[in-house]
């Protein structure tokens, strides 16, 4: 349980619109960096595989595979610094985290592909 008070102060820090992905969703990160007084957009695109905490303090991992050797990113979820996030593909999984990921390689490393959720759809109005 939180202190309401500590809830209240936290509320301005939240995104208006809360990230909508999963894990195990293959996802293209995209963060703002400052180079001097420049601001450009870098794309970190790999498997989420673990989500934790609440609130402010809501961070995702994602894991990617670069020249042969694993690469993880932490992200806080509520970071002005996270432009948008893209979801590219949806896989089924069956575990909160997917830590075993770690451990393998190549085609081990696929993931069965999975229905959108609800929320996850594009409704059209081309159907009236």
């Amino acid at each position: 349980m939180r202190n309401n008070l500590l809830i209240a102060v936290e509320k301005s820090s939240l995104r208006e619109q809360p990230l909508q992905f999963a894990v195990g969703d293959s996802v293209d990160v995209h963060t703002r960096i400052l180079e001097g007084n420049k601001e450009r957009v870098q794309i970190f695109s790999g498997v989420v595989i673990a989500r934790r905490g609440t609130g402010t303090s809501e961070m995702f991992t994602v894991r990617r595979i670069v020249q042969g050797e694993g690469v993880e990113r932490n992200f806080p979820a509520n970071s002005p610094k996270i432009a948008h996030i893209e979801v590219k593909r949806h896989a089924r999984v069956r575990r909160a985290k997917l830590f075993y990921l770690r451990d393998r390689t190549g085609k081990a490393t696929r993931l069965k592909e999975r229905k959108a959720k609800p929320w996850e759809v594009q409704v059209s109005d081309s159907g009236k």
